[in-house]
């Protein structure tokens, strides 16, 4: 049988990152199980690899202040292992003149919030991104940058393994419980002192196990782009993004370049009919049904959600997607753009849906650290592909280290207002993750404050 001290659940950038921290710390024996034969075949390893700046959440939030931080953390962690970086910035136009007021609101929570952010007019924009098209005035955030998701991880990997303190398990998908803290896995049973639940799109059927997440669902979408054909011309420095529409929780599609200087336009935010239903069919299990049944039940009880799905699905017609597109740049040719093979899957979270009422998932942590599971769907604990910082945080009942992240674009697309409508989730708030962290043995060092 394996034994392993930690035993965490999940080879994605959350549980790599997690086990950072706890090699930082002095911990030994950890196990991380991921059930693909290969790290990053999920959302870690699928998004843009965008770093946000802050710009979208209100101030002197947690959001507010680990957007920018960690995207600070971030870059530094790339530079000093030597991984791709492209520090362009990005600009979010407007597309018409009634989006200028909310251009003007992001500003204010982007100054607010320390980021390095300003109003340009149509001749600056012109500077930075000549294609960019805006109605008047423009908001450029120096902050943003855009990094490799696999690269982060494959740099990750890399630093556990040489640790010796750390063996990664691949093709091992945790199935349930054999024992008190013994996990049955589909490669034999791994005892366990303490088990960190970084599960990703999967994380509430491994809270399920331990008697959590009963009312907890997971909606996921479906993030569909398209590729900038070799030899087509086409200039996007960094990123142009249009202001977002605070009826929906998505930031909408836009243009990116990506560090080996592809240019991706997208994505798409379908409703999806399975966690991993990356293709038409392809993913779907025999949850679809009941995923059909909640986004039914959601289309018919809020108006947000019905918006969302009256709009999105269009997408996936290239005429509706291109005509989005087209809306940001000063001329778009759709033949120069290919359906690419990137898809990413967004699920989130939700507590009791569907009900009334605003508010998200946070991380539940068990205050007799044996175990501690991450609730917030894979793109909502993190950027994926960005590096979390791990801070200690001190409470009467329980000892815990708080995560802190850049923002996705995913919770950046929560609008202006804070949380979606229609996410409904009136569960416990807070950190996007949480881990219990073991007493320090005397003469270990104190937790260091790292890009992880």
């Amino acid at each position: 049988m394996d034994r392993a001290e930690i035993l965490v659940v999940g080879g994605g950038i959350i549980g790599l990152t997690v086990a950072r921290e706890l090699v930082a710390q002095g911990r030994d024996g950890i196990v991380i199980l991921e059930k693909e034969p290969e790290l990053g075949l999920h959302a870690s390893g699928r998004n843009s690899g965008v770093l946000h700046a802050g710009i979208y959440y209100a101030p002197d939030t947690m959001k507010a202040r680990s957007c920018l931080a960690g995207n600070r953390l971030m870059r530094a962690y790339c530079k000093e292992r030597g991984l791709p970086i492209l520090e362009s910035g990005k600009v979010v136009v407007a597309r018409d003149e009634s989006e200028l007021p909310a251009l003007q609101e992001l500003h204010r929570r982007a100054t607010a919030n320390g980021a390095r952010v300003e109003l340009v007019d149509e001749a600056q924009l012109a500077e930075i991104e000549p294609l960019a098209r805006t109605a008047g005035r423009a908001l450029f955030s120096r902050d943003t940058a855009i990094v490799d998701p696999k690269a982060v991880l494959a740099s990750l990997r890399a630093e556990l393994e040489a640790s010796g303190r750390v063996r990664i398990l691949t093709g091992r998908a945790f199935t349930g419980l054999a024992a008190a803290r013994v996990a049955a896995t589909t490669g034999g049973p791994v005892a366990y002192g303490r088990l960190v639940n970084a599960a990703g799109a999967h994380c509430d059927r491994v809270a399920r196990h331990f008697g959590l997440a009963r009312d907890y669902r997971l909606i996921p979408f479906k993030g569909i782009y398209r590729k900038l054909r070799p030899g087509a011309s086409f200039q996007v420095n960094g990123n142009i993004y249009p202001v977002p529409d605070i009826r929906n929780p998505f930031l909408g599609v836009h243009f990116t370049r990506s560090v080996h200087g592809d240019v991706y336009v997208g994505p798409t935010a379908i409703p999806a009919f399975g966690r991993e239903n990356y293709g038409v069919l392809s993913g779907m299990d025999r949850e679809a049904l009941s995923i059909a049944g909640l986004d039914a039940a959601l289309f018919f009880s809020n108006a947000t959600f019905r918006s969302v799905a009256l709009t999105e699905p269009k997408k996936y017609l290239a005429a509706w997607f291109n005509r989005d597109a087209a809306r940001l740049v000063k001329r778009f040719d759709a033949a120069d753009f290919l359906r690419a093979q990137k898809v990413g899957i967004r699920p989130g979270a939700g507590d009791g849906l569907p009900r009334r009422g605003e508010g998200r998932v946070g991380a539940r942590a068990e205050p007799d650290l044996a175990r501690v599971h991450e609730l917030d769907g894979p793109r909502e604990a993190a950027r994926p592909g960005a590096l979390r910082r791990l801070t200690s945080e001190r409470r009467p009942d329980l000892r815990v280290f708080r995560t802190a992240a850049p923002a996705s674009r995913t919770r950046a697309a929560r609008g202006l207002r804070g949380g979606p409508p229609w996410r409904q989730a009136r569960g416990p708030r807070g950190a996007a993750a949480r881990c219990a962290r073991p007493r320090r043995r005397r003469g270990a060092r104190p937790p260091a404050s790292t890009p992880g």
